[in-house]
């Protein structure tokens, strides 16, 4: 790199007695912006080279900035990869696994660093996946994960688009944009089932996939379009990552999660701030996600803060005082903990990726980038030196050190402090045989994918048979119970979904999604009790389960038993504090408890998150109302009938204003509300009738 080219962003350390920060001379000003693409592969986009893609606006950043071509993922699926983002740590070290795990208390976030040196911090997501209950909003003063925050559960599959989560990063920047901040935009769109929005479907028919993608990149352009706007963006620091990749079939498998080869672990990584980084870049080594949090302390300043990561600062490539490739640990637990199968855990090492499995894979990326021949036979020694390799960064790595450098050999009690970590393969022989190899059930995996498609296309019955006979094989599968209790109920077989579910949990008696699943048909079937015994089971599990307190809080509060409903209640907004379901309850179960003026307070804080939200203004004048304080309520009741006329609007302002003394007010609601009463119950309209004819002749 030239001396002038430098100069915009001279690494010259500064080290002030008595303090940690470590400073960039003026990047510590900057703001920073990480934009994730769940789901996306690199040989997806327009800047990597693929000739079908309408990725205009990631182009133009990996243009402008710095494009890494070879960048790895440390786990095929959401949550751990973004934890691995987020902490510079790779899964054994933060200790989320697979999606739904929790990221471990005293695990230290760029958000948390970030937030302690001053930055405002705010995160938008798109899926449950990194659901606030996860443990990523750790450091964040804004974590929006509020997508169907009317839904009074969020299924594993609940999304959002990108031009809602936008939507909100928008406003927000619009009120925190002048201070200096570290947002995250988390967009989810390229993720199964494909199916993006007009004029995309149509211009994608074909690749839906692509079609998704090219939706996302339009909303990539709107966040550079609106920091630019608000006269931000050349102090902004954008770093675009993906977190896995999608299989599409190119190995049987179509979505990801289930094996370790380059379709699922390769993403793109784009770097973009032309103030500080003025000379594009393309960089061919390899380079790993858990590398993004120490580079993005080191340039805004902070490099005294990447201590205790396993990612290493890419400061160095930047600058071309680096061509080294780093090599990457890369595992997936999704295929042990889904199906019973065998977990997979893998080395890329320059030109070679290992794969510790049953039965072990080798590969030669440079020359077989697609991975077609596997040499784990005719090159025995390559392989035997890459497991011995990766058996000493595992053991690093899993107590929590950054470098396996100077570890000669793996002693044979390392072999069970990798089986304690989860390896079950690095045991001795015979003692993890029992799990079978994910590549011996690709017939099984075959039968999976053929049971989603006949969901997708609303064929339960077809995805029953299927599913069932995948239950056959995999009996003790959580995911087999459930798969196949759901395509039960949605052809209302709910007898036959309660009946599959019992018999998970007699085979696997402490499986939580299950006993979940469980718990929700008994709730839909009517039969309550059974709910409620099921769901304080799944509570003994995970105290923390907000489907399981908020079906408790749901039937004790229809029972009448409103303290103890309130309990659940306040456990599960502990979890789930956004939920406009679980405020709304709460605040009905305060008001029909008597605790009106605490009702009150919930509801304006809703009315606070959702303005235009005709019922918490008609509930708050109905509490002020009871409390007699009719000049409140007729306040109250009349915002609301701004914001939406309706009957039971009109009466209940007829009633506030009967109440205050205001006779020819209260005439003149009733009237409108028998005027718009269609659709109302005979009951309230004989009620509404009498009382006008009543107020009429007293007048």
């Amino acid at each position: 790199m030239r001396a002038a080219a430098l100069g915009a962003f001279a690494l010259i350390l500064v080290v002030r007695p008595g303090r940690r920060r470590v400073e960039i001379p003026g990047t510590l000003s900057y703001n920073v912006l990480l934009i994730t693409l769940d789901t996306t592969r690199a040989d997806h986009l327009g800047c990597y080279g693929y000739a079908s893609a309408k990725t205009p606006n990631l182009d133009r950043l990996a243009r402008e900035g710095i494009r890494f071509t070879r960048v790895c993922c440390p786990a095929p699926l959401t949550l751990p990869s973004h934890a691995s983002i987020m902490t510079g740590l790779y899964p054994v070290t933060h200790g989320v696994r697979n999606n739904g795990h929790d990221l471990p208390s005293g695990i230290r976030t760029l958000a948390g660093i970030l937030k302690a040196q001053g930055y405002s911090t705010a995160a938008f997501v798109s899926s449950f996946s990194v659901d606030s209950r996860f443990g990523l909003d750790r450091g964040f003063d804004v974590y929006d994960d509020t997508f169907r925050a009317e839904s009074p559960f969020k299924t594993q599959n609940a999304e959002r688009r990108a031009e809602e989560t936008f939507a909100r990063f928008s406003r927000w920047l619009e009120n925190n944009g002048k201070s200096r901040f570290f947002g995250w935009v988390h967009y989810f769109d390229p993720h199964l089932p494909y199916d993006p929005p007009s004029p995309y479907k149509e211009e994608f028919e074909g690749n839906p996939y692509d079609g998704e993608i090219a939706y996302m990149d339009r909303y990539v352009g709107a966040v550079l379009d609106r920091l630019k706007e608000l006269g931000v963006l050349e102090r902004t620091i954008i770093v675009i990552a993906g977190d896995h990749g999608e299989g599409l079939g190119d190995k049987v498998e179509l979505g990801h999660g289930i094996f370790l080869y380059e379709e699922t672990l390769k993403v793109p990584l784009i770097v973009h701030s032309p103030s500080i980084f003025p000379r594009a870049q393309v960089i061919e080594n390899e380079v790993r996600l858990i590398d993004v949090a120490p580079t993005i302390l080191e340039t805004v300043g902070l490099k005294g803060e990447t201590a205790g990561m396993t990612g290493q600062s890419l400061i160095p490539w930047l600058r071309g005082k680096s061509g080294k490739d780093l090599d990457s640990l890369v595992e997936t637990f999704y295929p042990r903990e889904n199906f019973g199968w065998s977990e997979l855990v893998g080395l890329v090492s320059g030109r070679w990726k290992y794969i510790q499995s049953p039965r072990p894979e080798l590969y030669d990326l440079r020359d077989d980038p697609g991975e077609r021949e596997d040499l784990i036979a005719s090159s025995a020694g390559k392989a035997a030196e890459l497991r011995k390799t990766l058996e000493q960064e595992l053991l690093v790595s899993g107590a929590g050190g950054s470098s396996a450098s100077g570890r000669t050999g793996v002693k044979p009690e390392d072999q069970e402090r990798l089986r304690s970590l989860g390896y079950v393969n690095f045991a001795p022989a015979g003692r993890g045989a029992s799990l079978p190899d994910p590549k011996d059930k690709i017939p099984l995996l075959k039968l999976i994918q053929q049971a989603q498609a006949y969901e997708l296309e609303e064929n339960y019955a077809e995805a029953e048979n299927v599913y069932l006979r995948v239950l056959e094989d995999i009996p003790d599968s959580p995911a087999g119970y459930v798969n196949l209790a759901l395509a039960q109920a949605r052809q209302k077989k709910f007898d036959r979904a309660i009946e599959t579910l019992n018999k998970g949990v007699a085979r696997i008696p402490d499986s939580e999604i299950v006993l979940v699943r469980l718990g929700h048909t008994h709730l839909v079937t009517g039969r309550s009790r059974e709910a409620f015994e099921t769901m304080n089971k799944v509570l003994s599990l995970n105290p923390r389960n907000v489907d399981a307190l908020t079906v408790c809080a749901g039937i004790l509060d229809t029972e009448g038993r409103k303290n103890e409903a309130r309990a659940y209640y306040d456990r599960a907004l502990a979890v789930e504090p956004e939920s406009r379901y679980l405020r709304m309850s709460y605040a009905g179960n305060l008001a029909s408890g008597g605790r009106l003026r605490e009702a009150i307070e919930v509801y304006k804080k809703l009315i606070d998150d959702y303005p235009e939200e005709q019922a918490f203004y008609q509930y708050i004048g109905i509490a002020h109302s009871y409390l007699g304080e009719y000049g409140r309520a007729i306040y109250f009741l009349e915002r609301a009938l701004a914001i939406g006329p309706t009957p039971t609007g009109y009466f209940n302002l007829a009633v506030a204003h009967e109440k205050s003394g205001n006779v020819r007010e209260a005439v003149k609601y009733f009237k409108l509300y028998l005027d718009n009463s269609l659709g109302e119950s005979e009951s309230n309209i004989r009620k509404a009738r009498a009382e006008l004819e009543r107020l009429e002749k007293g007048s």
